[in-house]
């Protein structure tokens, strides 16, 4: 039996999506993220819902069509080897996982990954 993963053991963060990795998330049955790109060196979850609506709204949905928030859990254990990086304004907050740690990573999601947030592109 798998011990219980507690609140305090995890750390939760957001993904802003496109309408493709969306696709990809729900086919995994909504418990990884799809493996990134070549010309994608690394994978960069956000600390704070704000900013990840801003990505999704502001790139996401003009460039794809959809942008998507996402919400996850992940054991604190495995991002404290992560620094915290600022990349513009203090909330603007991401940990950079490299592309190759990503299945690590995707095994160290404690439940689902949520859909919170969805803008469409205005025309």
């Amino acid at each position: 039996m798998e011990k219980r993963v507690t609140q305090s053991e995890t750390m939760v963060l957001y993904r802003p999506v496109g309408p493709k990795e969306l696709d990809l998330i729900a086919a995994s049955g909504y418990r990884e993220f799809p493996p990134r790109l070549p010309e994608q060196p690394i994978f960069y979850p956000v600390l704070n819902e704000e900013y990840a609506r801003q990505i999704a709204r502001d790139w996401n949905a003009p460039d794809s069509g959809a942008g998507y928030v996402t919400r996850f859990a992940v054991r604190r254990e495995f991002v404290a080897k992560y620094p915290e990086r600022v990349v513009g304004a203090s909330m603007h907050k991401e940990l950079w996982i490299p592309a190759e740690e990503l299945a690590e990573m995707n095994r160290n999601i404690v439940g689902l990954i949520e859909v919170i947030g969805e803008y469409k592109r205005a025309y």
